[in-house]
C-alpha cells in the first residue's frame, strides 16, 4: 500500500482543479452533449458532486461489517437520459466542496489497519479501503478529463 497522506492530499485538492475547469467551459457548450449517449461537461460535474456520499457509506460498511460485500454503482437510466441537466450546478459544486471536506477529515482519522481492511466487490478481483479511495480519485480524474475534452473540443457538428 502506498502512502495514504498522498492519496488524501490528492482527494483534498481535486476540487481546486475540477471546479475552475468546469467554470472555464463556455455557457454555450456547458450542457451540450457531444453525442446523444455521452454526457455534457455539466453532467460530468454534477455526477462528481454526487460521489462522495456513497463512498463514505461504503467506508462505514467496510469498517463495521465482518464480511462486507460491495455492489457496483451504476448510473440511473434517468441520469443517462439527461436528468442531471436539471440539477443546479452551483449548489452541486458547493455540495462537492462540503462533502469532500468531510470525506477528507474522515480519511485522516483512519488507522493503518483500517486502510487495509478488505471487502468483496461485485466487479473487482480484490478491494480494500485503500483501493476504494484510489478508485474514487481515478474516477474523478477520468470525469475531469472528459470535461477538459469537451472544453477543448474544436468541432461541435
Amino acid at each position: 500500500m502506498s502512502d495514504t497522506s498522498i492519496l488524501i492530499s490528492a482527494l483534498e485538492t481535486a476540487p481546486g482543479v475540477i471546479i475552475p475547469l468546469i467554470r472555464e467551459v463556455p455557457p454555450a457548450i456547458l450542457k451540450r452533449r457531444p453525442s446523444p449517449a455521452k454526457w455534457s461537461a455539466y453532467e460530468h460535474a454534477i455526477h462528481l458532486s454526487q460521489t462522495d456520499a456513497p463512498f463514505l457509506a461504503r467506508l462505514d460498511m467496510i469498517l463495521s461489517t465482518p464480511a462486507p460485500y460491495i455492489e457496483s454503482i451504476e448510473n440511473s437510466p434517468e441520469d443517462e437520459a439527461g436528468a442531471m441537466l436539471d440539477i443546479d450546478l452551483n449548489d452541486s459544486l458547493d455540495r462537492y466542496v462540503r462533502e469532500r471536506g468531510a470525506l477528507v477529515e474522515r480519511l485522516k482519522t483512519l488507522s493503518p489497519d483500517e486502510w487495509q481492511k478488505t471487502a468483496e466487490h461485485e466487479a473487482f478481483d480484490h478491494y480494500s479501503v485503500w483501493i476504494m479511495f484510489r478508485h474514487l480519485l481515478n474516477h474523478e480524474m477520468l470525469h475531469a478529463y472528459r470535461i477538459e475534452e469537451l472544453l477543448l473540443k474544436k468541432d461541435w457538428d
